[in-house]
Formats: C-alpha cells, sequence, structure tokens
C-alpha cells in the first residue's frame, strides 16, 4: 500500500508539461523527422509521466532531467545539421554521460536509423569558475560514411543548476 500512496504521489508531483515533446519539439524543428501516429501516441501526456517516473524510480542513465534538456541546448550546431533527429538524442545521451564520467571519458554510440554514422563524445577539461559555475570541455566527434566532423564545445552548469548546457 506504501508502494501505491508513493507512486500516486510522484504521478501527482509530475509537471503537467510532458518531458520527451520538449526534447523532440527542439530536433523536430530541423524538420528531419517525420510526425507518425505511433509517435504521437507515444508524447501523449499520460505515457509521458508513466515514463518520466519510470525513469526517475529505476535510475535510468539520464533520467528525467535529461529528457527535460533540449537536444540543440546539448549537441553541437554543426552536428545538428548532420545527424537525424533520433542520431541527436544518440550523441546528446552521449554526451551527458561522459559529463557524468568526468575529464577523460569517452562515450561511443552507433546510429540505429543509418549504416556508417558513428560518434562519440570526450571530455578533455574541467574549469570551476569565479561565480561557482562548473564548465567542462567536451570533444564531439561525428562520422559519416567515413568522414569525420570533430566540434570541441563547452558546457557548463551554473550554481544550482540541474545539468549542463552550452556555453
Amino acid at each position: 500500500m506504501l508502494r501505491v500512496s508513493i507512486i500516486a504521489a510522484l504521478l501527482l508531483a509530475v509537471p503537467a508539461t510532458p518531458a520527451i515533446p520538449a526534447v523532440q519539439g527542439a530536433v523536430q524543428e530541423q524538420g528531419k523527422c517525420a510526425d507518425t501516429a505511433e509517435k504521437k501516441a507515444k508524447r501523449s501526456m499520460f505515457g509521458s509521466m508513466l515514463g518520466g517516473l519510470a525513469s526517475g524510480v529505476l535510475g535510468r542513465a539520464g533520467g528525467v532531467a535529461s529528457s527535460l534538456v533540449p537536444v540543440s541546448s546539448i549537441v553541437a550546431d554543426e552536428l545538428l545539421k548532420l545527424l537525424d533527429c533520433k542520431e541527436q538524442k544518440q550523441a546528446a545521451d552521449a554526451t551527458n554521460e561522459a559529463i557524468r564520467g568526468g575529464v577523460g571519458t569517452e562515450v561511443k554510440w552507433t546510429s540505429e536509423t543509418r549504416q556508417n554514422v558513428t560518434g562519440s563524445s570526450k571530455v578533455t577539461g574541467q574549469e570551476a569558475l569565479a561565480d561557482g559555475t562548473q564548465c567542462m570541455t567536451v570533444t564531439d566527434v561525428v562520422i559519416i560514411d567515413g568522414e569525420e566532423t570533430t566540434v570541441p564545445k563547452k558546457m557548463c552548469r551554473g550554481k544550482g543548476d540541474s545539468g549542463y548546457k552550452k556555453a
């Protein structure tokens, strides 16, 4: 009974705005992903709330916080143009995971939608600013059909903020 009460309380605490569409909305502005009936069903408010709850409860990597941050605030602009929406999400997840690991951590990914598309994110530096902001230098690499694109970016988290964003 306690478990049911906790789940009910968490469901009530979940914001009314769906978490997943915030990420997908930023990606769809790029015009690269078609909206299907299946995608619309997956993004329903009820599904988003349950997905967010399950993610938080089960401790899935990234959790609810990373799904609230638009992909465009994590992935370098140069790479947004090269990747489809699912690849952008994979690149953003790789960046978030690399940041959690700290300096020297490299996370690789392989496209689930296109052959010969791979990428990685590697944390190459870290600094603390005088105002309490924490910053990391992350180098993203994307390889499409053997052509490599490397983009360094600075990711910062302000004092009291929950996640890193491009600076």
